[in-house]
């Protein structure tokens, strides 16, 4: 490592320590690294290309966007947290960043992080994320078996057409719901439908009501996939290919506020739809319906292009 990428690394480490000394000065942390104020200024500026005071002043009011949506502390204790002493300067400089004011993000929460050109971001609940060694390409395997879950789900449901009401509604012992009712095929390819339409919802800090899967038929469940896994697919993709699926989106609907990343996000809901879609095809195949094998997605990711 160069001394330069030693100072650096130096400082973050100091930046993390430091989050809860909002009035710590430039020529204070200078001074816990051993090193000159100007001579930091520099050396972070090179390096990250932004200067040390502005970058943790930032990584600062991203952790008080987190704050805000996460907690119940007041407007100005969250400011002052983020090193502002009153009110007004916080709500000056938070809607320079995000554009609304504290009140309004709190009550509608969105992406936590500020453009900047270091790409180091607060990382919550209390670090710091850095930026990837290499970006993951729209070809990534997560995406690919993203497509390959709203494909096989589409399948599932075409297949479904060929069995009668009292097929579809057939319990299936095994089962991943919370629910005292067994599970059947309806209700599978309702929830891997509702699946997706769910955290579509939770990413934009939208209600999902989950009555819609009660008894739903094969049509609804059609249409309702025919909306949410292009915007699902889109929000993997878009991700992916900005380097995000260690970002924190944050749902303000619930209870209190839920926060996750996009990529324990398509981590949790390709990890149940494994199980759901397997069940399906299984029963599937109990009633003759067998043209899906056990839906590996193999000879779909070995397959050309669809």
């Amino acid at each position: 490592m160069s001394i330069a990428t030693d100072t650096f690394t130096a400082w973050l480490d100091v930046l993390v320590d430091t989050l809860d000394e909002p009035g710590l000065t430039g020529a204070e942390i200078a001074g816990r690294l051993h090193l000159s104020r100007f001579h930091l200024d520099r050396v972070i500026s090179a390096a990250a290309g932004e200067a040390p005071t502005a970058l943790r002043r930032r990584v600062m009011l991203e952790r008080s966007a987190f704050r805000l949506a996460t907690s119940r502390r007041s407007i100005l204790d969250v400011g002052v947290e983020a090193g502002y002493g009153s009110h007004e300067a916080f709500t000056r400089a938070f809607r320079r960043a995000y554009g609304t004011t504290p009140r309004d993000w709190r009550a509608q929460p969105a992406r936590i992080r500020i453009e900047s050109v270091s790409d180091v971001h607060f990382h919550p609940p209390g670090g710091i994320r850095l930026p990837a060694q290499q970006k993951v390409t729209a070809m990534d395997l997560i995406q690919r078996m993203v497509e390959h879950h709203i494909w096989l789900t589409r399948q599932l449901i075409e297949c479904a057409r060929e069995l009668t009401d009292a097929q579809l509604d057939e319990p299936i012992v095994l089962s991943v719901e919370d629910d005292p009712d067994p599970s059947t095929l309806r209700r599978i390819i309702s929830r891997l439908v509702g699946q997706m339409q769910m955290w579509n919802a939770s990413m934009a800090s939208e209600e999902y009501d989950f009555a819609v899967e009660h008894g739903e038929s094969l049509l609804s469940a059609q249409r309702r996939l025919d909306a949410a896994a292009p915007a699902f697919l889109e929000n993997v993709r878009r991700a992916i290919e900005n380097g995000e699926l260690d970002d924190v989106f944050v749902d303000a609907t619930c209870d209190p506020p839920f926060t996750c990343t996009y990529g324990a996000m398509v981590a949790h809901v390709l990890t149940f739809a494994a199980h759901r879609r397997t069940l399906a095809v299984l029963a599937l195949d109990k009633h003759g319906v067998s043209r899906l094998g056990w839906g590996d997605p193999i000879s779909y990711l070995d397959a050309p292009a669809r």
